[in-house]
């Protein structure tokens, strides 16, 4: 079942942003706003997911997005490699009491188990970053009516995508926050291409309704990607300084105060390429020996979490998409109206 994007009142799906940043609150608000609302399952356990969605779709009726990852099989390296990696962390300076071991299988979820909540509670839609989903996956949501994006860096992605019966692509540009949904995380596969320029090529040779990610921001933005062909926006770092937002506060202050920065690619957090705001521990990692995903994220787990207790921007991973100074810090629906005022302005002129 395909989703009727022509539907929204707002073409804005709030991105799904794993770790805690989507909460109920900004899900349901963007949703009861005309958008689509969403959630980053990737490490959720099945009761959160279940918990997650029950909350939010007491809060709205609108549609709702969730969205995993397609883990590879991945092996530990041997144990020089593993040394390394450990080693890369001394320019860190930790402190004594933070000791980091090496994670043991299994290394990530299995999906099956994550999608049974899913599959009871039925949002609109189910997406997936990184792969193509079992068709088992695709056979299951078809039959209960929810629709299945993928997301894809390049053309050949996206024809893999067409050829496997999703029901539309999310076009990620090289501009987006977080993790590159490239299918194969090592070597050279990765175009690196603008959103604009992924987009002309996608609405050109694909069938499927296309869906922009990178660096969109306002309703000029959503307007710009509609008229090159894609149906509605998906916009994660502009929603990070909402009221609802999970973001912790000291990447709510980056993204609002250190615009020199800027933004960096890193495997340092988790082992796979990701952009945010740079910082320490990207500078420190930079080059440096890591394990592959997700073992490096689990590892660093620990890291990142002491940082947000302590209120340490230089140690999270402060993922933000390129155009992150023009983000607001405006409830939700704030947002949304504002955006669709602009939008709408634009298609008068």
């Amino acid at each position: 079942m395909s989703f009727d994007f022509s539907q929204l009142q707002c073409p804005v799906i709030q991105a799904p942003m794993a770790g805690g940043i989507n909460t109920p609150a900004l899900a349901a608000a963007v949703a009861n706003a005309g958008g689509v609302g969403s959630f980053g399952f990737a490490y959720s356990s099945p009761e959160k997911i279940s918990a997650d969605l029950r909350a939010t779709q007491a809060l709205t009726a609108g549609p709702l997005n969730a969205n995993f990852f397609v883990f590879q099989p991945v092996a530990l390296p041997d144990a020089a490699q593993q040394a390394a990696a450990l080693a890369a962390f001394t320019a860190l300076g930790l402190p004594e009491d933070c000791v980091l071991r090496v994670p043991q299988a299994p290394f990530y979820p299995d999906l099956d188990s994550l999608l049974v909540p899913v599959w009871q509670h039925r949002p609109a839609m189910l997406t997936f970053h990184f792969g193509i989903p079992p068709a088992s996956v695709l056979r299951q949501a078809k039959a209960l009516g929810i629709a299945v994006g993928i997301t894809a860096t390049s053309l050949a992605e996206a024809t893999q995508i067409e050829a496997a019966g999703a029901d539309f692509i999310v076009a990620q540009g090289i501009e987006a926050g977080g993790h590159r949904g490239t299918f194969e995380p090592e070597g050279d596969a990765d175009t690196d291409w603008p959103l604009d320029t992924l987009l002309s090529v996608l609405t050109a040779h694909c069938r499927l309704p296309i869906v922009a990610a990178g660096a969109v921001m306002d309703g000029d933005d959503i307007h710009r990607v509609l008229r090159l062909g894609a149906v509605a926006a998906q916009m994660g770092t502009a929603f990070l300084c909402c009221d609802e937002s999970g973001a912790s506060p000291a990447h709510q202050a980056f993204i609002r105060h250190e615009h020199a920065r800027g933004t960096a690619f890193t495997r340092g957090f988790s082992g796979r390429r990701a952009q945010g705001i740079a910082n320490q521990f990207m500078t420190a990692l930079h080059g440096q020996t890591t394990l592959p995903f997700p073992i490096q994220n689990t590892l660093t787990g620990s890291i990142r979490q002491r940082a947000v207790q302590r209120n340490d921007g230089e140690h999270q991973s402060l993922w933000a998409g390129t155009a992150y100074r023009q983000a607001q810090a405006l409830p939700a629906a704030v947002l949304m109206q504002h955006w669709s005022e602009q939008l709408q302005a634009c298609r008068l002129v």
